[in-house]
């Protein structure tokens, strides 16, 4: 990076803040509206503020999870698709329901800020958005009696419906969103937000749906009854993540055994498995798969302790290749013995092989742990000159395509 613009701030992509600054108008024009005409039922907007508020003030910034406040989302949908309460029909509109959801998100972030887990702005845009999107499908609608028709299975099967295209668009502007942030293909980060709905989604849209239907025959007693089971489901997905957390920790604590150890330098492994992740989104792998590469790539030089003589700097890119492929088997042979799932094993086997019979993931960690052994050697201003000499490797070393791709994520970086 050059010196003028070193310090310099980095600016958004423009569909960041092309969302972001959607998001803020649609909030700034509803509320506006909100406060002149007087909110419709309060004592039904303030119900429905305080669920979404109490789904904010319980979300969790889990790993990879892609929903946060499933209570808060669910509390959303439902009071953008409800059309009665207690058998009395509503007036709020859309205007409210954006004025609402948006005022309780906000609200609800504020304890996070202070503890220094500060919300995107992009949670909050889409939780927004997406609410806007309920409502404009259902509430002009409703106003205008052109649901007055349906009534029980086909009503029901409305709202199922509306719920599961608010949850479809939700997924098309995050992997629209990650796409913009991160510069990684838009098809793999789709499939990954699809696969992702299949968790808790269904059950966020099933609990929106119902707690219209309900509250629109029992009223606000509803509320708290439909909210509990998806409140300890929250809950269960908490443990999960921790689970998820400790379950890497593991991991990460047996790569630095290495490290310790004095065969590899601190922080080899780390790096690698940083890069490597990188690399296999470039590559469009799904997020099962990054998993896998990313655990292979912090246990690739684990083989190395069998070493009675270490390997000077932990470099085994430049060892013969009958060693390389001994030091990989002993490596998936520690492994197994983990525990650890027999995916990356395979990968932490299969490294040293020749690129056309290896697995996806054990060519990333070839080239990349290649990589970044040269560059050790030579400092950051060697770079440039490593590339080439992957790139002159891909004859029988190196596979051509993840050369590009770590060629395409390091100009990102700059």
């Amino acid at each position: 990076m050059s010196p003028r613009h070193e310090g310099a701030p980095r600016r958004l992509p423009p569909l960041l803040v092309l969302v972001r600054a959607s998001a803020g108008l649609l909030v700034a024009g509803c509320l506006a509206g909100t406060l002149r005409s007087g909110p419709a039922e309060p004592s039904v907007a303030l119900a429905f503020g305080l669920l979404v508020l109490l789904g904010e003030l319980t979300r969790w910034r889990g790993p990879r999870l892609r929903q946060a406040a499933p209570l808060g989302a669910a509390g959303a949908l439902a009071y953008a698709l409800l059309g009665e309460y207690a058998g009395r029909p509503t007036h709020h509109g859309v205007a409210q329901v954006v004025a609402v959801v948006s005022a309780a998100s906000v609200l609800g972030s504020v304890p996070h800020i202070a503890c220094g887990r500060s919300p995107t702005l992009d949670h909050l845009a889409r939780r927004v958005l997406t609410a806007a999107f309920a409502a404009l499908c259902f509430q002009p609608l409703y106003d205008r009696g052109l649901l007055d028709t349906l009534a029980g299975p086909a009503y029901a099967l409305l709202l199922l419906t509306l719920t599961a295209l608010t949850a479809l668009c939700d997924a098309v502007l995050a992997a629209a969103l990650a796409r913009a942030r991160t510069g990684w293909p838009f098809g793999p980060q789709l499939r990954d937000e699809l696969r992702a709905l299949a968790g808790i989604g269904p059950a966020v849209c099933a609990t929106g749906a119902v707690m219209a239907l309900a509250v629109a025959v029992a009223g606000m007693w509803a509320l708290p009854v439909l909210c509990l089971p998806l409140l300890l489901a929250q809950l269960s997905f908490r443990r999960y993540a921790a689970v998820r957390a400790t379950y890497r920790q593991t991991i990460a604590s047996l790569a630095r055994a290495t490290e310790i150890a004095g065969y590899t330098p601190a922080g080899h492994a780390r790096r690698v498995a940083a890069l490597s992740r990188a690399v296999g989104r470039d590559l469009g792998l799904r997020e099962t798969e990054l998993t896998v590469l990313e655990y292979a790539a912090l246990m690739h030089d684990i083989g190395q302790l069998s070493l009675v003589d270490p390997v000077p700097a932990g470099a085994t890119a430049g060892l013969p290749q009958a060693e390389q492929q001994r030091i990989a088997l002993l490596g998936g042979a520690v492994v197994r013995r983990t525990g650890v799932d027999p995916r990356v094993a395979t990968v932490v086997e299969r490294q040293a092989d020749p690129y056309a019979e290896q697995p996806v993931a054990a060519r990333i960690v070839r080239a990349v742990n290649a990589y970044e052994e040269r560059t050790r050697e030579a400092g950051p201003c060697g770079a440039p000159a490593a590339l080439e000499e992957l790139r002159l490797g891909t004859a029988g070393d190196y596979a051509p395509d993840v050369v590009e791709a770590l060629a395409r994520v390091l100009a990102r970086s700059v």
